[in-house]
Formats: C-alpha cells, structure tokens, sequence
C-alpha cells in the first residue's frame, strides 16, 4: 500500500484497535488474519504475520478443502492465470 494518508482509531478497554477499512482493503489483511505487532520507539508497526512452510501447507490444504478443488484443478488454472496476469502487466501473452 502506497497511501500516505493518516487514519486515527480508538484503543478500547480490552486492547482493540480497529483497522480503518480503507487500510484493510488497500492492504493485505482480512478478518481473522493474525498479525505481527512490534513497537519501535514510540510507533508501533502491525504487519500480516508471515507462514512458515509448515502452517503455509496447512493452510493451502484447508483452503484447497474447503473448496472442493484438486492439486490437480489448482495447477491447471495456473497457466491461465499467468496469462492473465503477464498481459495484465505487458500487454501480452508470456
């Protein structure tokens, strides 16, 4: 996310902070998502938190499960996607 804007939120007595929508939309995160929190002087920084290897498959598993989808469908849907993305990017085919 490139925004430069500013946003403000309101901590609440448990601790919440709530995300401006804007920022959650314009970055990568979504509800439940776990996140990194590391205090740095006075600032705080909120990333997504990375997967390991281990918890990346895990998770593409549920994911693959959850939708019905094969390896197989996932790896197929591939190349199409590269498509669409390379003439997204350069206007043409890779």
């Amino acid at each position: 996310m490139n925004d430069r804007n500013s946003y403000s939120s309101e901590i609440k007595d448990r601790g919440q902070l709530t995300i401006p929508k804007g920022v959650r939309e314009a970055g990568p995160l979504s509800p439940g998502q776990e996140v990194t929190i590391i205090p740095i002087g006075d600032s705080v920084l909120v990333t997504p938190r990375r997967l390991g290897v281990d918890e990346a498959r895990r998770e593409l598993r549920r994911l693959l499960i959850a939708s019905g989808l094969t390896v197989e469908d996932l790896v197929a849907g591939l190349e199409e996607a590269r498509e669409e993305v390379c003439g997204e990017a350069y206007g043409r085919k890779p």
